[in-house]
């Protein structure tokens, strides 16, 4: 039995193997970038083809999109989505308790009110059953999120929405390539918003975001709100003038560019990914007490993001609490050289934000709807649950050469759980 490295032993992965750049900057993507640059059109607005244009029409017909938008950021892409769908004042929107702050805060930026509803325990993703006893008379939108790249379970959802006549919005933030039943997310609602932050599978050089819909009329909504509220036709002089409420939530040239180019290596990264983590969690699932991330049936995980559950009672560690569990595994695997974390430390509804409700001053907008404060560190079992019990592993698996790396992440587990003595001995230390 080799010893732990977090107590003298030598770690499984080298440090000079622990830095994965990503994204992958390549001579294609400086191209591109340099041609924005030496182009005309470094706006959105400018008329005719640029490469935002390009690259919301690339977007469309590589996923199979009627409309596309390119925005500023995928949190500005929900916000759109809300505005142009009517959200605002007096409505409540419900959304999962666990996921990324820009869910939650998006209808807020409507001064709506977000209603937290909470999550499967496999796929972490909103729970139908949770949400249809949420709804009330003030309820106008879901936002699903499709978190870590696996898609919600959107028939049940798209059936409550319809029952109730809701609006549904995708937050596809982390899940671009991923379907549901054939057909991509973000596609299957309302409109969906995608993120092109450089930590994304398909990455922009710093922010971005996409907006979709299979509705032109809410497509052409978005754009007047991406601009001022104004109308932007090609061949026509820009008029400035402001046609309703809108924001500057444009993306420029450079970061289209980039995106576009990066997205033509999509389809043979995506490829390689999901040989590469299929491998690595195959080996992964024969630990006692570690569960797995999966892929649900007719669906198609992207593998965002890795989530581990651990199991103290399965781990032989009855009564521990989970949380010294996830500490001790934490502490041992990263001294082996995997960089396994703890993503979000809390469930939304204790985000200081949503707990303190300042909103737009004078408890805005919460004050509108008349909501309850709930109790401090209650509700929403799974999602508490979930985090305290799990770790994630984050961008190093995004490399499409990643797969030795992987196949070390994965001895590296297997050496800790040959020293479940010590794991035992060291969690019951900490507890």
């Amino acid at each position: 039995m080799n010893k732990l490295a977090a107590l003298g032993g030598t770690a499984v992965v080298p440090r000079h193997l622990r830095h994965v750049q990503w994204p992958l900057v390549e001579e294609e993507d400086r191209k591109a970038v340099l041609d924005a640059l030496d182009g005309a059109r470094l706006v959105s607005n400018s008329d005719g083809a640029n490469p935002v244009s390009a690259l919301e029409s690339q977007w469309a017909r590589h996923f199979g999109f009627d409309h596309c938008v390119a925005v500023s950021t995928g949190t500005a892409a929900l916000s759109l989505a809300l505005a142009a769908l009517g959200v605002g004042p007096g409505d409540e929107v419900i959304v999962p308790a666990l996921s990324f702050i820009a869910t939650g805060l998006a209808p807020v930026h409507q001064m709506a009110v977000p209603v937290f509803a909470d999550v499967d325990p496999v796929t972490f993703n909103l729970d139908p059953d949770d949400v249809e006893r949420r709804i009330t008379e003030r309820t106008a939108a879901i936002i699903p999120v499709h978190l870590h790249g696996a898609p919600a379970d959107m028939d049940r959802i798209l059936d409550i929405a319809r029952r109730h006549g809701l609006a549904v919005i995708e937050d596809a933030a982390q899940a671009p390539g991923a379907t549901h039943r054939g057909r991509p997310v973000g596609g299957l609602g309302d409109v969906g918003a995608f993120s092109l932050q450089a930590t994304k599978n398909i990455p922009t050089c710093g922010e971005g975001g996409l907006l979709v819909t299979g509705n032109a009329e809410l497509a052409a909504t978005v754009r007047r709100g991406r601009q001022f509220g104004e109308v932007i036709e090609a061949g026509q002089d820009r008029d400035y003038v402001s046609h309703g409420l809108g924001w500057n939530h444009k993306m420029n040239a450079i970061q289209a560019a980039f995106t576009s180019s990066q997205l033509a290596r999509f389809d043979g990264y995506e490829h390689a990914r999901q040989q590469n983590i299929a491998r690595f969690l195959a080996r992964l699932g024969e630990l006692p007490g570690l569960r797995i991330p999966v892929a649900r049936a007719g669906t198609t995980h992207v593998w965002h993001i890795l989530r581990f559950r651990f199991d103290p009672a399965a781990f032989g560690l009855d009564g521990v609490r989970p949380e010294a569990l996830r500490a001790t595994l934490r502490r041992l695997l990263r001294a082996e050289g995997v960089p396994i974390s703890q993503y979000q430390l809390m469930p939304l509804p204790d985000q200081k934000v949503f707990v303190d409700r300042v909103g737009f001053g004078s408890g805005y907008p919460w004050t509108v709807t008349g909501a309850t404060r709930p109790p401090a560190g209650e509700g929403h079992p799974v999602a508490r649950a979930v985090i305290a019990d799990s770790l994630t592993l984050q961008k190093r698996h995004l490399h499409p050469e990643s797969g030795d790396l992987l196949q070390r992440y994965a001895d590296a587990f297997e050496k800790v759980w040959a020293n479940a003595d010590m794991v035992a001995t060291l969690t019951a230390g900490a507890s």
